[in-house]
Order: structure tokens, then C-alpha cells, then sequence
């Protein structure tokens, strides 16, 4: 087995990862600073007036959707009320059905269509900003009278081009999936210790 330092390169590779994912983080925060605290605020307008948060996401992004709901449901980082979230991404027998008797496509949209209200809002995130059922997500949010909240990477994708005037995006500074899904998980992160800190003011 070659050492840490030996010639395969491992740790140079890691220092270079490390770097990339600062060098992201740091764009990103000179980019998206204002537009977090926009975010938190319109979040934490919904969940104050009796309006829930509906997320979702594919892959990594589904994780995503799942740990945001999480942290409100039951806690981020201090003791206060549970908050009102569900991620779209759970429900294996609903998945599966609106996929077979329906399109992938409409996986979340259909979803929203039982369950969004006027007040609302929709969490939702695309490292790509392009895939079709968080688009459709998007559009049935809007029918809905729910606001939105997009995290995205790269351009911003369709997403970017069809959330409304009000609506907020929050765009990853990267081009590279991995580095806007760590600073998703920091969006979602600096989201929640808003939210809560405000409960507890």
C-alpha cells in the first residue's frame, strides 16, 4: 500500500478538493450573502403565518430536501417548537405510483398539487438547475400561490429562467456537482440557523 505522501498523488489530489471547495464557498458567499438572509426571511414568514415548506430534489439533492426537512421538523442546533416541513422525495408507494401512471416528470408537481397551499413554500434544488420534475415542481408551485426558494448551480439552469419576481434563487458558484452540493448543504445549514434563530430572539 503506498504511504500518504508516496507518488499516487492522494494527498496533493485532497489539498486540491480542499482548495476548490474554499475557493467556491468564498465566491459563492461574495454572490449569494444577501440573498440568504432574503431567503431565511421569506422562509421564516411562511412558517410564522401558518404556511409549511415543501423540498425537493433527485439523487444527492434528495438528500438534501430530506435533511432540510429534518432540521425543522424536529431541531437544527437549539430547543424550540417543530416547524412544519415535508420533503417530497419519501413516500415510496406515491413515487412509485405518479412515475408508472403518470412521468417521472411530474413526480413532485403532482405531490405539490395535493398538498400546497397559498402561503406556502417550495424548497427547491437542482445542482444543474435543469431537472424536468423540479421544473414542473416549480410551475405547480406557482399555480398553487407558493413561493419559492431554488438552489442551484452552474447557471442556474430552466429553473433560474422560470421562478418569478419574487421568488429567490440561490446559485452555487461552481460548475462542478460536487463542490454546489456541499455549498447546497451550507445554504441549507445557514437557512435553518436563521430560522431558528429568530424563533428564539
Amino acid at each position: 500500500m503506498p504511504n500518504e505522501t508516496g507518488p499516487d498523488g492522494r494527498t496533493a489530489l485532497i489539498a486540491t478538493l480542499f482548495e476548490d471547495g474554499v475557493r467556491a464557498n468564498r465566491d459563492t458567499l461574495a454572490t449569494m450573502d444577501a440573498a440568504i438572509v432574503t431567503a431565511a426571511d421569506r422562509l421564516i414568514d411562511c412558517l410564522t403565518h401558518g404556511g409549511k415548506v415543501l423540498s425537493c430534489g433527485n439523487g444527492g439533492s434528495a438528500g438534501d430536501a430530506q435533511h432540510f426537512s429534518s432540521e425543522l421538523v424536529n431541531r437544527f442546533e437549539r430547543e424550540r417548537r417543530a416547524l412544519p416541513a415535508v420533503a417530497l422525495t419519501t413516500e415510496s408507494s406515491t413515487l412509485t405510483a405518479i412515475a408508472n401512471d403518470y412521468d417521472y416528470d411530474r413526480l413532485f408537481s403532482r405531490q405539490i398539487e395535493a398538498l400546497g397551499r397559498p402561503g406556502d413554500t417550495l424548497l427547491a434544488i437542482s445542482t444543474s438547475g435543469n431537472s424536468g420534475n423540479v421544473v414542473q415542481a416549480i410551475a405547480a408551485a406557482h399555480d398553487a400561490g407558493m413561493g419559492v426558494v431554488a438552489l442551484t448551480g452552474k447557471d442556474g439552469g430552466r429553473m433560474a429562467s422560470i421562478l418569478a419576481a419574487d421568488d429567490i434563487e440561490l446559485r452555487a458558484v461552481s460548475t462542478t456537482t460536487a463542490r454546489i452540493q456541499e455549498i447546497h448543504l451550507l445554504f441549507i445549514h445557514c437557512l435553518c440557523r436563521l430560522i431558528e434563530d429568530h424563533l428564539l430572539d
